[in-house]
């Protein structure tokens, strides 16, 4: 629902319309969430006992520092004292991402005081971790190159009514509704590979999603709109990636965990969906919609870096599966 009253509104009567509308959702959604957040349960209220002679850490003292560094930051920023770009905002942000994703790394292997099976699971963890990161730079630009794609290379016309280029980022909702209860029942049939493949299978299809992407924008090249099954195509491929990938990524993290780093592990695994979108940012910055002959390749680099991830991931998870495996026998 969401994208298609916000792209009405924001085409209809201006932007302001279409970002106040998605405040208002936000709103409804928390409203939600509080009325019903008894059926949790206990839920997340009981941590994990901190490990014998690792003090824990103080919430209240860190949460305060990190808010004020961050005021800090955002006040020098709106008096112009740092000066800001949209790019080097962007640089910025993925050192500091990749920085923590790095610092938390070397912690949790080398200082935190895993036992060796729990050691093994963490490098499981940091391969997976990457998998995430590089699925995440291909889909998430659904909101970006996808987007222009269906603005100015899509037929949207149908009669006196023209479809709105956002209303595009409905398709992948839809699908997921749609198609999610038939993934669940291929696993309750035995049917459920590895977390690896399933990592694997997700970049494939990202990768496939731009296969399909560079045969439109080669139609498209010759100064004819493509049809919208085109881009409808590449959402439902990647929306099935999504499956395999995304639920089964933070499940697995949870289980593979220490029971004391779950939460960590947790926000890990959602910078890596945020370090997904600053290099699908950056992928989609290259394209440019005006120059459509030099689009097609440019997709198809991003074919090829998907399947090359995909084949690396899934041979050097499966060799730590086995290794884990080992170490259980």
């Amino acid at each position: 629902i969401g994208p298609l009253a916000t792209a009405w509104l924001a085409q209809q009567y201006g932007w302001h319309w279409g970002f106040l509308a998605a405040a208002v959702g936000m709103i409804f959604g928390v409203i939600y969430f509080l009325r019903t957040r008894a059926r949790l349960g206990d839920a997340g209220r009981a941590p994990a006992p901190p490990l014998a002679g690792h003090a824990p850490l103080n919430a209240r003292r860190w949460l305060t520092g990190i808010t004020s560094v961050v005021a800090l930051v955002i006040a020098l920023v709106w008096t112009g004292i740092i000066p800001v770009s949209p790019v080097r905002l962007q640089v910025g942000s993925t050192w500091v991402i990749v920085s923590l994703v790095a610092a938390y790394f070397v912690y949790m292997l080398f200082f935190a005081g895993l036992t060796p099976l729990e050691r093994k699971r963490g490098w499981l963890m940091l391969v997976l971790y990457l998998g995430c990161a590089l699925f995440w730079s291909g889909f998430e630009q659904a909101g970006s190159s996808f987007t222009l794609f269906a603005e100015r290379l899509t037929q949207r016309q149908f009669g006196s009514f023209e479809v709105p280029a956002g209303w595009f980022q409905s398709l992948n909702p839809i699908f997921i509704v749609v198609f999610a209860p038939m993934f669940s029942a291929l696993g309750a049939r035995n049917l459920d590979p590895s977390a690896p493949a399933k990592f694997m299978l997700g970049l494939f299809g990202m990768a496939l999603g731009f296969l399909i992407l560079a045969a439109a924008a080669r139609l498209a090249a010759s100064g004819t709109l493509v049809s919208a099954g085109w881009l409808t195509s590449v959402y439902l491929i990647h929306t099935f990636g999504e499956l395999c990938l995304s639920p089964i990524g933070q499940s697995t993290f949870t289980k593979l965990a220490p029971p004391r780093l779950v939460a960590q592990s947790l926000g890990v695994w959602f910078m890596g969906l945020s370090l997904g979108n600053l290099m699908a940012s950056r992928l989609a910055g290259d394209m440019d919609t005006s120059n459509v002959g030099t689009i097609p390749a440019q997709l198809m680099d991003i074919f090829w870096f998907g399947v090359v991830s995909a084949v690396v991931l899934w041979l050097v998870g499966t060799l730590i599966n086995r290794w884990i495996a080992a170490s259980k026998e």
